[in-house]
């Protein structure tokens, strides 16, 4: 897809605008076709959803993200475009627009994701950052999320062969602060990711979304301690709802944050001591990542049959997450006309999604 200089804007702001995430986003744009449609809509869909109010950025606001990533030596990646990350393309709604700045052809490169504890061992960092070098020196770039502990130690052993960190906020904005040292040199050595606004401060909300990006590049995330309930594990359950593999470095049992990845090996995933361990499974698999296909743009809804609909699914929602499908089935609709009335509701700020594909009340 080629965009216009005016599409590519729309594209920006139905990106950033409210209560848009990467579902809605891909829901907007295979009903309407093109973001400039969708934007059209937006204000008359959420107020069907119960919105009183809504907000989309003006055209200075966008201008000005624009220029500030500009300065700052970065530059937006469109999910339609070419040189947008495969693993992220390849992903059930992807994100629809990230911010790059450092080495953006590390990104066509395969990648394997480390992740783990942020109150890490000494011999947990040790490890991590050893097995890091040795799968960058197989020829991987290492992602991780630039946190505290073994994302640290990950990124600062392949720093030499290619690594790249996801952000929570802004793609300016270093967290934690004392990381600032390492974030200038992957900015200067590998590359940084973010899918919030430039200047965004992160959120607790954010850090789940960084996550499924963490997954979405690579063909494989790595688990170095893992506390169960950690957002580590949080990772790894994205990286199977995605396809990718799941490889977990043993532990302790006398230690705590080993019991999330001593689990995961139980549950299946690939026991790893070496880079070789990564590094034969992956050579085993079909390179490449699965293409879900495109949203095709569908008649027109007819208003009625949605009203019917969002009102079911107010009574179905609770504050517990529950699949979409099962909605599907138990409104007992056509899944494109449910799909409507949870996007309506969603813009309205009256629903929140999960991973998993299960959604609740907001």
């Amino acid at each position: 897809m080629t965009f216009s200089e005016a599409e590519r804007r729309a594209w920006l702001k139905l990106a950033r605008t409210q209560n848009v995430g990467p579902a809605t986003f891909a829901g907007l744009l295979g009903r309407f076709g093109s973001a400039t449609a969708a934007l059209a809509e937006v204000p008359r869909l959420a107020r069907r959803g119960g919105a009183e109010t809504f907000s989309i950025p003006g055209d200075a606001d966008i201008a000005r993200e624009r220029d500030r990533l500009e300065t700052f030596g970065g530059r937006f990646l469109f999910s339609c475009e070419p040189d947008y990350p495969a693993g992220l393309a390849a992903l059930d709604a992807p994100p629809p627009v990230i911010s790059v700045v450092g080495r953006s052809e590390l990104l066509a490169r395969d990648m394997i994701a480390m992740v783990g504890a942020r109150n890490a061992s000494a011999l947990g960092r040790k490890f991590a950052g050893q097995l890091a070098g040795d799968l960058g020196r197989a020829g991987l770039v290492v992602a991780s999320g630039m946190a505290r502990g073994i994302d640290t130690a990950a990124h600062e052993g392949s720093l030499g062969t290619g690594t790249c960190a996801v952000v929570a906020g802004g793609i300016d904005v270093i967290y934690p602060p004392e990381n600032a040292s390492l974030y200038a040199r992957i900015k200067q050595d590998g590359v940084i990711v973010a899918e919030m606004a430039f200047g965004q401060t992160p959120q607790a909300r954010h850090f789940p979304r960084r996550n499924r990006i963490i997954s979405g590049l690579s063909r494989g995330v790595v688990v170095v301690e893992a506390a169960e309930g950690s957002g580590s594990l949080i990772t790894a359950n994205f990286a199977l709802e995605q396809g990718r593999e799941v490889f977990a470095v043993p532990g302790s049992p006398l230690d705590p944050r080993a019991k999330g990845t001593n689990r995961l090996i139980r549950d299946g995933a690939v026991l790893t001591e070496t880079a070789d361990d990564v590094v034969t499974v992956l050579n085993a698999q079909r390179t490449g990542f699965r293409d879900p296909g495109g949203a095709s743009s569908g008649a027109p809804f007819n208003d009625r049959e949605v009203d019917t609909i969002r009102t079911q699914l107010v009574e179905l929602l609770g504050p517990a997450p529950i699949e979409i499908d099962e909605l599907v089935r138990q409104v007992g609709a056509d899944a494109a006309l449910v799909l409507a009335a949870l996007l309506e509701l969603e813009l309205a700020c009256r629903l929140e999604r999960h991973p998993g594909g299960k959604v609740s009340a907001a």
